[in-house]
């Protein structure tokens, strides 16, 4: 079992539901508080290609194949012909939305390639210039709105590889076909800005997608920012450009370990690798990981945008729909876990799961036991919950939930076997406020020793993913640290400032260094190839320097001298004095 690493770091003594800032924002932004799950949809033209170019397949996202292959301008027009939405339906694709649990749509109505899914008055560019010759997106946005979920678009505002003085690159001027050149000023004030204004009056959206802002500046930003100001529903996300902060954050194919605390986000994943339609792209996460991410990210009060790319006649590959379906059977037991709840009052990730919570009726809290690994023994530790549920329950099949208050905090109680193989539910009440005292460290075992298990892990990724956890408990492992801007940090607290021996247990395949950082102090460490497989090995460190107050150790790799690793665990010993 993989599943994106996560630590939350709320520390609280009474613990309830976050409130907005205050009550007009909380209008504002309520819906999308609530969402918790939408539909990203990523299509145009680059579904014709589907990542291949004169019969070699690219590397890379599909979408992004006429900038990977320097296609030229012309040749790129000429695939827009094949472009024919002959199978699309609108209605199926928002049944699809609807039926997994989604509360939003959105689309990209111009990609980085500057083809418009619409008839743009500004430019020939568009849909009628390809074999679909008709709006796209008025007949989605009415069969969205039909069940009752919120329409959104997408649209690249800086790049844009086809109209004179589009950003191509982060380099003024920098292009590879003439058909390129102009002034990036020009473009924004003659497509872009016009455009943006054409999809907002056109289709009322909720959400504004901003992307890539390479060479925007604060003056660039501003008359888009004031084009938004006069329509303060629209939900923007944090991709304007400069001195723009929009509404949301948007990591990109990683969870935040610990969230944003008091701030919305929003996290944009893929089902396998690509955005756009890319025919040998394989990789597809399971039904199971994506339904654990969308528990992991409601556990961290946010939101998951989860993309389709369809094809360029419209139809959905039969992978997406697969997963789709898979995560609406979960959803049509568990939605209320999800939907309109707020992060975990647990401030350290539980070794079993997660947790969302809501305000309940009368001043009380409904807590949402997200069951990853069902304990062989029936029982799940609330660490140092003072309050005992008045009633719990299982989504699934009704059977009643007990629990029992311990010296280390609330033992639940949880009957017969696990009652879904994703996630099983369990839903516990609470008369009033929560009273939660976990710290959101790691401190030192009984015989003074600290030991950092995966599970302690805060994963921080990129673009291009994440470190995962495989397996279990003590036994769990990290995985997939694919590239070498991937990084971890413990969170630990030793009570007095002392000098540490690190050791840790770890699986190589060929040699690798990484970074081990302490404050402002560093070293290199070197990692031996241990074999093939899980060849686990305990080796040395180095000694490290730990303050009295809560400290974090980083592990970063050497980025010239990096190989993927397994991480199963930390030692840190004393050093006699």
């Amino acid at each position: 079992m993989k599943f994106i690493l996560t630590a939350l770091c709320i520390i609280s003594a009474l613990v309830m539901p976050a409130l907005a800032e205050d009550d007009e924002e909380a209008d504002r932004t309520q819906w999308f508080r609530e969402a918790r799950f939408g539909m990203f949809i990523h299509w145009g033209v680059y579904a014709v290609p589907a990542g291949e170019w004169e019969g070699e397949t690219i590397k890379g996202i599909g979408e992004w194949i006429m900038r990977f292959r320097k296609i030229p301008v012309e040749k790129y027009k000429s695939y827009a012909p094949e472009f024919t939405a002959a199978k699309y339906d609108p209605e199926a694709w928002a049944d699809l939305a609807a039926r997994a649990g989604m509360k939003y749509v959105v689309i990209t109505s111009k990609h980085h390639d500057g083809f418009a899914l619409y008839d743009s008055a500004v430019t020939d560019w568009d849909v009628m210039a390809s074999g679909a010759k008709r709006d796209l997106l008025a007949p989605l946005a009415k069969a969205v709105r039909k069940r009752d979920m919120k329409f959104g678009l997408y649209y690249s505002q800086a790049q844009d590889w086809v109209h004179p003085g589009g950003a191509t690159s982060g380099t003024p001027g920098k292009v590879w076909d003439p058909a390129q050149k102009g002034d990036f000023d020009e473009y924004l004030k003659t497509i872009a800005l016009p455009q943006a204004r054409e999809i907002i009056e056109r289709y009322d959206p909720a959400i504004i997608w901003w992307d890539t802002p390479v060479l925007m500046t604060e003056e660039r930003v501003a008359p888009f920012a004031a084009l938004v100001a006069g329509h303060p529903d629209i939900i923007n996300n944090n991709r304007l450009g400069p001195g723009f902060e929009g509404d949301t954050s948007t990591p990109e194919q990683h969870i935040p370990p610990r969230g944003f605390p008091g701030k919305m986000f929003e996290v944009c994943m893929t089902m396998n690798d690509t955005w756009g339609y890319k025919v040998n792209d394989r990789n597809w996460k399971s039904s199971q990981r994506l339904i654990r991410m969308l528990s992991d990210i409601a556990s961290k009060g946010g939101n998951l945008l989860l993309n389709i790319g369809p094809r360029a006649d419209g139809s959905i590959p039969q992978e997406s729909i697969d997963r789709l379906e898979a995560i609406a059977r979960w959803m049509d037991v568990n939605a209320e876990a999800i939907h309109a709840t707020q992060a975990s009052p647990f401030p350290r990730r539980l070794p079993w799961g997660r947790v969302t919570q809501r305000a309940g009726e009368n001043g009380g809290t409904t807590l949402y036991l997200h069951i990853w690994d069902w304990p062989a023994d029936g029982k799940i530790l609330l660490p140092t919950l003072k309050e005992l549920p008045s009633a719990g329950v299982m989504l699934k099949g009704g059977a009643t939930v007990t629990a029992e208050r311990t010296v280390d905090g609330v033992v639940v109680h949880l009957p017969g076997g696990a009652t879904d193989p994703d996630i099983s539910v369990a839903r516990l009440e609470f008369p009033g406020p929560l009273t939660v005292t976990q710290q959101p460290y790691a401190t030192p075992d009984a015989d003074g020793t600290l030991t950092l298990l995966a599970l302690d892990a805060d994963a921080f990724g990129a673009v291009g993913g994440n470190i995962q956890v495989e397996g279990t408990g003590a036994a769990a492992y990290l995985t997939d640290w694919k590239l070498p801007n991937y990084r971890v940090e413990y969170r630990v607290q030793t009570g007095k400032a002392a000098k540490w021996k690190v050791e840790a247990e770890v699986a190589a395949a060929v040699p690798a260094k990484l970074s081990l950082k302490v404050g402002e102090s560093s070293q290199t460490v070197e990692i031996p190839a241990t074999g093939d497989g899980l060849s686990w090995e305990t080796m040395p460190m180095g000694e490290i320097e730990l303050p009295a107050e809560e400290a974090v150790i980083e592990l970063k790799p050497m980025p010239d001298h990096w190989n993927p690793i397994q991480l199963r665990k930390l030692t840190l010993t004393p050093v006699a004095e």
